[in-house]
């Protein structure tokens, strides 16, 4: 599969210095380890919380055989339970 970047994600990789293999590294886990088809997900990667300091989140589109990657962001605040 390719991965894609939109303008919006390498924007915000630039602004917060998130490494595009990093970002491939989340992809490639959920894609192994999750059977995931088409359509948009939210993967957030606690693996990475030293390098950022913060959970790294990578929003993604999986159409036919692309991956775009929509926006990726330190993930500074969690959700409500």
């Amino acid at each position: 599969m390719k991965i894609d970047f939109s303008r919006h994600a390498k924007r915000r990789m630039q602004l917060y210095k998130i490494d595009e293999n990093d970002v491939k590294i989340t992809i490639e886990n959920v894609l192994s380890n999750e059977g995931i088809t088409s359509g948009k997900h939210e993967k957030v990667n606690r693996d990475l919380s030293e390098k950022y300091g913060y959970p790294l989140k990578v929003v993604f589109l999986i159409e036919d055989e692309d991956i775009i990657v929509l926006t990726s962001y330190p993930l500074k605040k969690e959700r409500g339970k």
